[in-house]
């Protein structure tokens, strides 16, 4: 009978033995994925941060940026996307962060200012998604009545669009920058822009008309300090004190 109870202890105790080995085990897993989920999930800001540090490097050592070939008359803004293919071949990044469009996320990470000071920046999809479903409204638009779905002229050759015309209701489109909703554009030719005006105009009144005089293009202002780039925006010029948009 001791004999006996004493395998039963044995058993018992390897049997303990065994589940807490087998819950060390689990945690030590879980200790090596959940860094890495981590990494994966950290917000866009700190994404952007952990992208131009990988950028930095990689062009200090390879002499070159690691982008996407874009064709020459693909706008400033949209142009040159990071390429995370080459940055994780050489190993300057273990992951595509979670914010980018590439893992299922809202932005394209973007690089401006590529032959002076090479600078990440976030391009918004859900905007750019927008634009284009209005893009196919107006198209089917022109297609059946021949004619531009346009109202009041804006600026100078933009105009406000008839969403009423189309049988639409104008999309909800948050600026980046400050939240506020802001309105699609449209020229003579069917180009649809959106107009960051009103954003431009609050930097201005903040900042002062001094801190606008003598940039070429207003658009600067608002990437200037900020992680974001204004999507599809015309380019804009100073006129009596406000921001007026400017045909290409």
């Amino acid at each position: 009978m001791k004999i006996h109870a004493g395998n039963a202890a044995g058993r018992k105790w390897r049997s303990s033995a065994m589940i807490g080995l087998l819950a060390i085990m689990t945690l030590a897993l879980s200790g090596c994925l959940y860094p890495e989920d981590q990494k994966q999930n950290v917000p866009p800001k700190e994404a952007v941060r952990n992208v131009q540090a990988a950028v930095d490097q990689y062009y200090d050592e390879q002499g070159l940026l690691p982008i996407i070939t874009s064709a020459q008359d693909v706008p400033k803004y949209e142009k040159y996307r990071i390429d995370y293919k080459k940055l994780q071949a050489k190993g300057y990044l273990s992951y595509v962060p979670s914010a980018a469009f590439e893992n299922g996320g809202n932005y394209y990470f973007i690089i401006i200012d590529e032959e002076t000071d090479p600078t990440v920046k976030l391009m918004d999809i859900v905007t750019f998604q927008k634009l284009i479903d209005v893009q196919k409204w107006v198209k089917l638009h022109m297609d059946n009545r021949g004619a531009l779905p346009k109202k009041d002229e804006m600026y100078p050759g933009f105009y406000a669009i008839d969403y009423e015309a189309m049988g639409k209701k104008a999309p909800d489109i948050r600026s980046v920058f400050s939240g506020v909703g802001l309105n699609v554009i449209i020229d003579d030719k069917g180009n649809l822009y959106v107009d960051y005006g009103i954003d431009l105009m609050q930097h201005i009144q903040k900042n002062g008309e001094a801190a606008a005089s003598g940039v070429d293009d207003l658009r600067e202002l608002l990437v200037k300090g900020s992680d974001f780039v204004p999507v599809k925006a015309p380019a804009y010029k100073l006129v009596g004190g406000e921001p007026v948009a400017v045909l290409p």
